[in-house]
């Protein structure tokens, strides 16, 4: 029997050298092609249905949006190299000249060449022909008029969006562009902010001051909006931000919620704080063109100033989803909040790399592997669900699908390749954002949830109350994973595996530096309440709040010295990402039990 490896060597991002080594062999024979931006009027291009036999980039398949000089302008070698060349038509055609003769001297059984400008095509051309080509011509025309339709269809097939007529978004051809992200700024010669009134989340009355140095939001960023129209008013988007005691999923992310939520649950004016200086460093080092690196000093205007940068190793995509992740936990989107700007950037950055083909929307690449497809698909499917933006619904969709064709056909689990073995970590990434698809109303194949919970039966240990990474075992955080997964695959309250399993956990208590094991057991000891969940958080968060840097340009960041492969490869962005979601538990998804909000038929 194969125990689980240390909490230190469950990678966060890459595949260990040795089994996987294959990962960069694969990536180099992968053509990517650098698009354009994703244009908000023409969304249906980009939902097309993933039966499609042979699919460019997303970008490719759509027209160029009209976006401000200041917009991160993408390599166009790509779309340079498929645009048709309409050829024109020469000076002196057949259609271009005039009949200057004046004379019939050409009238006979031979044409007299040298009178070419002088031939009319009327004495040789039947009348049929010409009804043919007019005709002819006349329905070509009828049918680009009516093309728009199979679009619709397809967009509503793609969406599975059951009982709701989805309608088509309008082509406009001025698109505001998003407010100005609203950091405060300081003074660039001191590099000191005093008495800042951050805000940064609405309805926390939170006051921050004495934040050291500039605000700065990153530069070239003016981006149009994703889409113009909404997709269908579901029950659980209709309601996010009007949380009233009961509610769905994601609800508990809107301002008029989360106070409530703060409060109930076991927050604090000082949670909230930290989430909201957390937000502040995650805008600062954001990269010009919209995404963040594990290397952070790379982002905004850090210039190296803060300690201890992560890996980058080709894994944009994963460090970019990974710092999405706490604006979309804060109520943070590309349509409401105060990092409107820095959250759309990103979503573009992840939708425009984005390849799409047969098996659906790929967001893998070799140092993110599915981890990075996974997180990022959590993202799109996050946003979409918030915003109700029909821009997001076939990125969201086609991540989804590329997501169900990865998955082990034998053992139901995924790794770092797609149809790979499985292993706990990665399932886990893969299983939430097919919880928030589901949660978005998008379409989650019931074959591909009895495969997860099959793999999840072959590591568990004492019926369920704990698990491993590849076999059976009790690892830490391959167990808080394991039961977390279970609690959203429907398991109740009252299984006794289950109360083991968070007993177990509660024994463990918080790690000092763990983040990984810690993300995922706050979130099943808060799903879980009552006194274990009370006992945890007494623990989890005046560690949390304390540990956070207020020093200087790594004010509001963490980084915790594992000396594991997470740490070392993620780095500071990576450890404050994960502690900034876990500080905000209390809202990020609402109880499963009491409202039974998340898991709404998401079982096998």
């Amino acid at each position: 029997m194969a125990s689980e490896p240390s909490s230190n060597s469950i990678p966060a991002f890459s595949s260990p050298s040795g089994g996987d080594s294959t990962v960069a062999g694969v990536a180099a024979n992968r053509p990517r092609v650098d698009a354009p931006l994703l244009s908000q009027a023409t969304v249906s291009q980009a939902t097309q249905s993933t039966a499609t036999a042979s699919r460019a980039p997303i970008a490719d398949q759509l027209p160029r949006a009209t976006t401000s000089a200041s917009a991160p302008v993408a390599n166009g070698a790509g779309a340079a190299a498929t645009r048709p060349v309409v050829p024109s038509t020469p000076n002196g055609g057949p259609n271009s000249g005039s009949d200057n003769s004046g004379s019939d001297k050409s009238r006979g059984d031979a044409v007299d060449v040298e009178k070419v400008g002088s031939f009319r095509w009327s004495h040789v051309v039947p009348s049929w022909l010409v009804s043919v080509i007019v005709h002819g011509t006349l329905l070509v025309i009828l049918a680009l008029i009516i093309q728009p339709q199979k679009f619709k269809d397809e967009l509503k097939d793609l969406t599975a969006i059951s009982g709701e007529q989805v309608e088509m978004i309008e082509e406009v051809s001025d698109v505001a562009p998003p407010a100005e992200v609203n950091a405060p700024t300081g003074n660039s010669a001191t590099g000191v902010v005093g008495a800042v009134d951050v805000g940064l989340i609405e309805g926390t009355g939170v006051d921050v001051t004495d934040v050291n140095d500039t605000l700065a939001a990153p530069a070239n960023l003016e981006l149009g909006d994703f889409g113009l129209g909404k997709g269908p008013i579901s029950d659980l988007t209709k309601e996010i931000g009007k949380y009233s005691g009961s509610g769905k999923g994601l609800d508990g992310r809107g301002a008029a919620a989360r106070k409530g939520l703060v409060a109930s649950r076991g927050g604090s004016a000082e949670t909230e704080e930290s989430v909201a200086l957390a937000l502040i460093w995650l805008s600062q080092h954001q990269n010009a063109d919209g995404s963040w690196s594990l290397d952070h000093r790379k982002g905004g205007n850090c210039q190296g100033r803060c300690s201890h940068p992560g890996q980058p190793d080709n894994c944009n995509i994963a460090a970019t989803a990974l710092a999405l992740l706490p604006f979309l936990g804060a109520g943070q989107t590309h349509k409401v909040g105060k990092y409107q700007k820095n959250v759309q950037a990103g979503l573009y950055y992840l939708v425009n790399r984005m390849k799409v083909g047969p098996n659906g929307g790929d967001l893998w690449e070799p140092g993110g592997t599915m981890y990075g497809h996974g997180l990022a698909s959590i993202v799109l499917c996050e946003a979409y669900a918030m915003t109700q933006d029909r821009g997001l619904a076939g990125p969201a969709q086609q991540a989804i699908n590329f997501i169900v064709y990865a998955q082990d056909p034998v053992g139901g689990g995924w790794r770092y390749m797609p149809k790979d073995k499985g292993d706990t970590s990665v399932v886990g990434w893969q299983l939430m954002a097919l919880k928030s698809a589901h949660m978005a109303y998008l379409n989650v194949p019931p074959q591909t949830i009895r495969g997860a919970t099959n793999f999840l039966n072959t590591v568990q240990e004492d019926s369920g109350a704990a698990y491993g990474y590849v076999d059976r075992g009790r690892g830490l955080a391959t167990t808080a994973i394991g039961l977390l997964c279970r609690m959203y695959l429907g398991w109740k309250h009252d299984d006794p595996a289950l109360q083991r399993g968070v007993e177990f956990l509660s024994q463990q208590g918080p790690s000092q530096t763990n983040m990984y094991y810690n993300y995922y057991a706050t979130q099943a000891m808060i799903q879980y309440e009552g006194e274990p969940w009370e006992k945890w958080n007494a623990k989890m968060k005046p560690q949390l709040v304390s540990t956070q840097s207020k020093n200087g340009h790594e004010t509001g960041s963490w980084y915790f010295d594992e000396r594991g492969h997470i740490t070392e490869k993620g780095g500071r962005l990576y450890c404050t990402s994960m502690a900034c979601m876990t500080l905000e538990v209390y809202y990020r998804f609402l109880p499963i039990y009491k409202q039974e909000s998340t898991k709404d038929d998401f079982v096998e």
